[in-house]
């Protein structure tokens, strides 16, 4: 059997970002607001307490993500309703959310994406951002 040649985290993230169409912050907060996309911040605690939390967005940390966005899963958040549901995920600078969004696509979560930049550039862009804690 041969072994293939390893892939590099940049060439991953070229090729798990080709399979779907990424967004931006505006279009976010617009889905978001219009009520057709469920943000998810994955980020961990400790940037969550630095940097402050998205108002409205639901929080799982990334080890949890899959089992709580799994609409089929015993342990899913009753925002996972549907295969169909328009998840967001967010990181800090849009680089894990990638890899988690294709992992959600592997769930049958066709309409998964990510945020281009991550929570830095939702916070760049002066969208709503709250405290940690408040």
């Amino acid at each position: 059997m041969a072994v293939s040649a390893p892939t590099g985290i940049d060439a991953l993230l070229e090729q798990v970002r080709s399979t779907y169409a990424r967004i931006g912050p505006a279009q976010a907060y617009e889905a978001f607001r219009a009520g057709d996309a469920l943000l998810v911040d994955i980020r961990y605690q400790a940037l969550r307490e630095r940097d402050g939390l998205i108002p409205g967005a639901l929080v799982v940390e990334r080890n949890e993500l899959e089992w709580r966005l799994d609409p089929q899963g015993s342990h899913r958040a009753p925002e996972a309703t549907s295969h169909d549901l328009r998840v967001v995920v967010i990181c800090n600078e849009g680089y894990a959310s990638s890899l988690a969004a294709a992992s959600l696509h592997a769930l049958g979560l066709h309409r998964a994406t990510d945020l281009t930049g991550g929570f830095q550039a939702w916070k760049s862009a002066g969208l709503p951002v709250t405290p940690s804690g408040a």
